[in-house]
């Protein structure tokens, strides 16, 4: 497995790392813990070495899973989580990111995830009643103490990502992008670029949908939080089938699987971007790790940008709800 480096303080991470949230949440009923255990230590195995999580995600089981899983390759390992929800009644409720609560959520995932300091910690929504400034010296308050090592943002916009590495370098900017999504293009690539910032992109199977197992037939578990998705409809996935077809035709000429070049085509758009599939089947982990040896040409790249700018995919990728808790 080749290595990346997000940010500038050298945080060396696998190539690909696993998104682990799907194994207790988001995706109908979670994994049987045992069976979660052996596909994370699957990805090990297979040379992964970044593993995401968050508080929110169960909540709180899914770092529990993570730190079990990962508790035999302490210090081999780099482990993100996410702080930034208050919650209630076992549910998620609202936006938090004071200080004292980041720190509360600090103390708890060490606990969680039997660690000594966390490696990479995100702000998972910005909280417009807290300002970044706060936010980030609370976590490089944490760096000095020794609890966090790097300082990450989740879905945020230009104006707070340069706000808040100001104060603390931000390492990592986790954000959705894919071959569907593309609107970080635009203004956060380059900003990150500039500030010397990784960015880690979610999603970048297009939940699922990149693979070409999902078409309008297709019907989700009650509790999959796609049922809430407008791209999901199946009005919407009917009419974006089309960039499905386009991936599998460029996959079958390249011997690889239309997963494998959505990947792939990530890892070429720049060498400090670390996308984080997730999945819950060991032989698709190794089916998603295979992207690291496809290598797209510029003539391919070329040829996919050209066939993407007569594509115009449908939907929104949030619902309503979800869609405003995103800084802008």
């Amino acid at each position: 497995m080749q290595k990346r480096t997000l940010g500038t303080n050298g945080l060396e991470v696998s190539s690909l790392g696993l998104g682990c949230m799907g194994l207790s949440f988001g995706y109908g009923p979670a994994t049987e813990k045992g069976e979660a255990i052996k596909l994370i230590r699957a990805a090990v195995e297979q040379g992964v070495t970044f593993f995401d999580t968050a508080e929110v995600y169960g909540p709180y089981t899914n770092e529990e899973v993570v730190g079990e899983a990962l508790e035999p390759f302490k210090g081999k390992v780099v482990i993100a989580t996410k702080f930034g929800f208050n919650f209630q009644d076992g549910k998620q409720a609202g936006l938090n990111s004071r200080p004292e609560n980041i720190r509360a959520v600090a103390e708890a995932s060490l606990k969680r995830l039997s660690i000594d300091a966390i490696d990479l910690f995100y702000q998972h929504r910005v909280d417009p009643n807290v300002p970044i400034e706060d936010v980030a010296g609370t976590v490089r308050d944490l760096i000095q103490e020794g609890k966090v090592k790097h300082f990450g943002l989740s879905e945020a916009g230009v104006n707070t990502i340069r706000r808040a590495h100001a104060v603390q370098p931000v390492a990592a900017l986790q954000s959705e992008y894919s071959l569907w999504w593309r609107e970080p293009e635009a203004e956060i690539l380059p900003t990150l670029e500039e500030l010397g910032i990784g960015f880690v992109p979610f999603s970048p199977l297009g939940k699922g949908f990149l693979t070409g197992k999902i078409d309008e037939t297709t019907a989700f578990d009650k509790t999959d939080f796609r049922n809430t998705v407008p791209r999901f409809s199946e009005e919407n996935r009917k009419a974006n089938v089309t960039l499905v077809e386009l991936l599998g035709s460029i996959a079958s000429e390249r011997g690889a699987t239309p997963a494998q070049i959505a990947l792939a085509w990530l890892l070429a758009q720049k060498p400090w971007i670390v996308p984080i599939p997730g999945t819950t089947k060991v032989h698709r982990l190794e089916e998603n790790l295979g992207a690291v040896t496809v290598t797209l040409s510029a003539d391919d790249l070329a040829s996919i940008a050209a066939a993407l700018s007569t594509i115009d995919v449908q939907g929104g990728r949030y619902s309503e709800q979800a869609q405003k808790m995103i800084d802008r």
